[in-house]
């Protein structure tokens, strides 16, 4: 398991964002030598993990429990069969391109060691936004995204850290429920019924998708 690259995007004014000023950093480029990841803080005031990597829609996007995103090279591959083009590493404007490691099969809650210091921990699975389907300029993209329900994740800061391309990936923690980064996303689009199954995670989960089972429990306790 391997980091293939580590992708930052600075800011850049688009028509396809409803950011305010029109602005996204989705556009992630590989960045040559030692990157350093911490901890951006609390979602609305944090951006990116990842110093020199900017992140526009603070409202929707950064923070904490959003800190680092991830996309397995194995998928853009299979991306690229079936749009038919190229995808560079970091086309999907994930911050780490990886190959070898199931991204989509991460438990949440699954820690990861890169490098020699850096520790994200697997928090949930990306939601495609209006943004991201005009960055990728491809009709239907969101619907399509989704019915392939292999989103990358998400990840927050255990222990800061920098990081290189070509950095080791190991696994050294995997929580033993069975709620994974595709499960959190099915259940988070196409399969409310699913919610309740994430409530396995604990304090791991992402705070929006802990409040939306809880929710969705509570919704169906009173029909009964």
């Amino acid at each position: 398991m391997k980091l293939l690259t580590v992708n930052a995007g600075r800011p850049k004014v688009v028509e396809y964002t409803d950011a305010a000023g029109g602005v996204t950093g989705i556009g992630k480029l590989p960045v040559d030598g030692p990157v350093r990841v911490t901890d951006p803080g609390p979602k609305g005031t944090g951006g990116s993990g990842l110093a020199g990597d900017a992140v526009c829609d603070l409202r929707h996007h950064g923070g904490s429990d959003q800190a680092v995103y991830a996309f397995a090279r194995e998928d853009l591959d299979g991306w690229e069969r079936v749009l038919g083009r190229p995808l560079a590493n970091g086309a999907f404007g994930e911050n780490l391109t990886t190959t070898g490691l199931d991204v989509n099969g991460a438990r949440i809650g699954e820690r990861w060691r890169i490098g020699p210091d850096l520790v994200l921990e697997v928090t949930s699975s990306r939601i495609p936004c209006r943004t991201f389907a005009g960055h990728l300029d491809e009709k239907g993209w969101v619907r399509r995204f989704t019915q392939a329900a292999a989103p990358g994740a998400y990840l927050r800061v255990i222990e800061p850290g920098e990081i290189r391309s070509g950095d080791p990936v190991e696994i050294v923690h995997r929580p033993g429920h069975d709620v994974t980064v595709q499960l959190d996303f099915q259940a988070s689009t196409t399969r409310r019924e699913l919610l309740p199954k994430l409530l396995a995670a604990g304090d791991a989960l992402h705070p929006e998708s802990l409040r939306a089972a809880l929710k969705y429990v509570a919704k169906e306790a009173a029909r009964e």
